[in-house]
C-alpha cells in the first residue's frame, strides 16, 4: 500500500496570498498533520515553520481589525459620531477624566446650640 504523499511546503500556497479564512483552514490542516504523526521529521519541521508563519499573519490581521473597530455614539451637539472602542486589557487611546465631587476640607469649627461658631479643641 503506497503512503499518501503530503504536499511539500513549496507546494503550499503562499501565506500572504491566502484569505483570512483560507489561512485558518490551512493552519488547521497543518495541526492535524502534525498531530497525526505520519510525517517525517523534515516534513514536520517544514509544516511547523509554515504554521508559525500563518499564525503570525493571522494574529497581525486580527490585531489590525481590532484597531479598526469603532463605537457609534452621540456627540455633545446630538450629532452621531464614532470613537475608538476600548478593548479589554488595553489602555484607552486618550485618558478620560473621571468627574468626582470636590471634597470639602475638614471643619475645624463647631456650631454651638445657639448657632454661634466655636473652635474645636484640636
Amino acid at each position: 500500500m503506497a503512503r499518501e504523499r503530503k504536499p511539500a511546503v513549496s507546494d503550499a500556497p503562499d501565506a500572504a496570498s491566502l484569505s483570512f479564512e483560507a489561512a485558518i483552514e490551512r493552519l488547521q490542516v497543518i495541526v492535524e498533520e502534525l498531530e497525526g504523526g505520519s510525517l517525517s521529521l523534515e516534513e514536520s519541521i517544514a509544516r511547523y515553520e509554515e504554521g508559525v508563519k500563518l499564525s503570525r499573519r493571522l494574529t497581525q490581521t486580527l490585531d489590525q481589525a481590532e484597531k479598526r473597530i469603532e463605537r457609534l455614539s452621540t456627540g455633545a451637539d446630538g450629532e452621531p459620531m464614532t470613537e475608538p472602542m476600548e478593548l479589554e486589557g488595553e489602555p484607552a487611546d486618550e485618558p478620560k477624566p473621571v468627574a468626582r465631587p470636590a471634597r470639602e476640607p475638614a471643619k475645624t469649627e463647631r456650631r454651638e446650640p445657639d448657632g454661634s461658631v466655636g473652635e474645636l479643641p484640636f
